[in-house]
């Protein structure tokens, strides 16, 4: 999958370009959640994170503590819906994630998810570093 994704980043545009290394940030972002990795995934947040259901960083690292050791197995699906970036350090980001129960192939796995949502993550690039700001999650659909 590495590989995979490499390839995909590539096509996105130049490797230093602000949407490939946010696309990266997604892309690790995934990697990290499925091998339940806090402290990775945190690493990905700001520490100014704030969400919709009033999550700040701590609370938000004690959420993703208790999901990762009630889910097990994690396989995320991630789909980029869209890409904006309405200042040179922010980008906004609308993506659907679907979480499967079981290995499977992505192209044919989205029948298969269980819970699919739809977040909307405002990402700030300080220092050379785009980092997640803010999130707002919703059942896809809604």
């Amino acid at each position: 999958m590495a590989g995979w994704l490499a390839i995909a980043l590539v096509g996105c545009g130049t490797p230093d370009s602000p949407e490939v290394q946010v696309r990266a940030v997604i892309a690790a972002a995934e990697l990290a959640a499925e091998a339940r990795d806090v402290s990775a995934v945190m690493g990905l947040v700001s520490p100014d994170y704030a969400d919709a259901d009033g999550r700040e960083v701590t609370e938000l690292s004690r959420y993703l503590r208790g999901y990762f050791i009630a889910n097990q197995s994690i396989h995320l699906l991630t789909r980029i819906e869209s890409l904006e970036f309405p200042a040179s350090n922010v980008a906004e980001v609308e993506l659907t994630v679907a979480m499967v129960g079981r290995d499977a192939e992505a192209v044919s796995a989205w029948d298969l998810a269980a819970d699919v949502q739809s977040l909307r993550l405002t990402l700030m690039e300080n220092g050379g570093a785009w980092r997640v700001t803010h999130a707002d999650r919703r059942s896809a659909g809604q």
